[in-house]
């Protein structure tokens, strides 16, 4: 029987353990498909939604700033910043912003799943499957179960993409944003679909071995952002300011305890919006014109109608922005935007507006 030297043996033996590390199972994905957890790779991520409008166009939008990990116990969680909306248009991402999710009450949006690692244990060798997952979706301050045919796809050992088979489709009167799609309607003068078809693909990657596995409550909504969908940043130009302006006098957002000048808590969010955009206008003086329903007489809406302004005006002063800077006019019952014949449309018309002087 042919025997080889002992050196020459050593060094082939050698080798074959070398090229069966390289090549074997060890490369292979474990058992445990939530090994070390797994954090999404937001760049190489996508989150998209398409809106219908004028009967049959289509367009479609993204969120920009995304946030997620998938726990070793396989609890998954994304967050969406929702002020990080893009529609490629600036003031139709300022629109959707402060008319239609309402980002200053409701800043981000949260999908939640449990994994079952049964359903995932054989992913390793099958590299791609196709389950059917329960997932609950926290949007607009409402929180809603569903479930949704997800394509798994193991990238590589340490590389996952989770994506939808098929379009989602949500109602919005089920996310309480009906009103919001309204005030959409009449600030672009379309008619919108009632419903929101959202898709996705998101990537995760593995962490590391002998590091901290990632938690739940490592997500927040202060994640730094990927690309700026979100609001510049420094002064804005005339055109901008002044669509800002029109925009958020259509929120109905500022709202003041019932036949009074006294601004409520729930007003609070929008106002702090209010101010940096007043302050990144800093060329522009504003007027903040109150308006009243017709309910009581027109001497005392015009009184009312001042006094809100003024409220409006004390609050922005409060926060540093000069008198000189801000005129205030009362309109009483004057202007209304809608007839006074129904609750929804005196809600509409007692309202606060601004408007660019010079």
């Amino acid at each position: 029987m042919f025997k080889l030297p002992d050196t020459r043996l050593f060094r082939w033996a050698s080798a074959l353990v070398l090229v069966f590390c390289l090549t074997g199972p060890a490369a292979a994905q474990t058992i445990d498909p939530f090994e070390n957890g797994w954090t999404l790779d937001a760049e190489a991520s996508d989150l998209r939604f398409l809106s219908i409008k004028k009967g049959n166009v289509a367009e479609t939008s993204r969120f920009a700033t995304l946030s997620g990990l998938i726990t070793k116990d396989g609890k998954a969680q994304i967050r969406v910043l929702m002020d990080s909306v893009d529609t490629s248009i600036d003031l139709r991402n300022v629109r959707m912003r402060f008319l239609f999710f309402e980002t200053f009450n409701h800043p981000e949006s949260i999908i939640t799943v449990q994994l079952d690692p049964d359903m995932l244990r054989d992913l390793h060798s099958t590299r791609r499957k196709m389950i059917e997952l329960p997932y609950t979706l926290t949007l607009h301050g409402v929180t809603v179960e569903r479930s949704a045919e997800v394509a798994v796809t193991l990238m590589s050992n340490d590389r996952v993409n989770v994506s939808a088979t098929t379009p989602i489709a949500l109602k919005l009167m089920d996310f309480n944003l009906e009103d919001g799609r309204g005030k959409l309607q009449d600030a672009a003068k379309v008619d919108i679909v009632p419903v929101g078809i959202v898709s996705f693909d998101f990537v995760f990657n593995r962490a590391s071995p002998g590091t901290p596995p990632p938690q739940v409550d490592q997500l927040a909504s202060t994640d730094v952002p990927r690309t700026a969908a979100l609001e510049t940043k420094g002064n804005l130009d005339r055109e901008a300011c002044v669509g800002r302006f029109e925009i958020l006098s259509r929120t109905g957002n500022i709202n003041f305890t019932p036949a009074s000048a006294r601004l409520s808590n729930d007003s609070f969010p929008l106002l702090d919006n209010l101010y940096d955009i007043v302050n990144r206008c800093p060329e522009l003086d504003i007027e903040i014109g109150g308006h009243t329903d017709s309910d009581g007489s027109d001497v005392a809406n015009q009184r009312l109608s001042e006094r809100r302004a003024g409220a409006v005006a004390a609050y922005l002063k409060s926060k540093g922005i000069p008198t000189a800077r801000m005129h205030i006019v009362g309109y009483g019952e004057a202007r209304p935007v809608r007839p006074n014949d129904s609750r929804e449309n005196k809600a509409r018309n007692r309202r606060i507006e601004f408007t660019v002087l010079n």
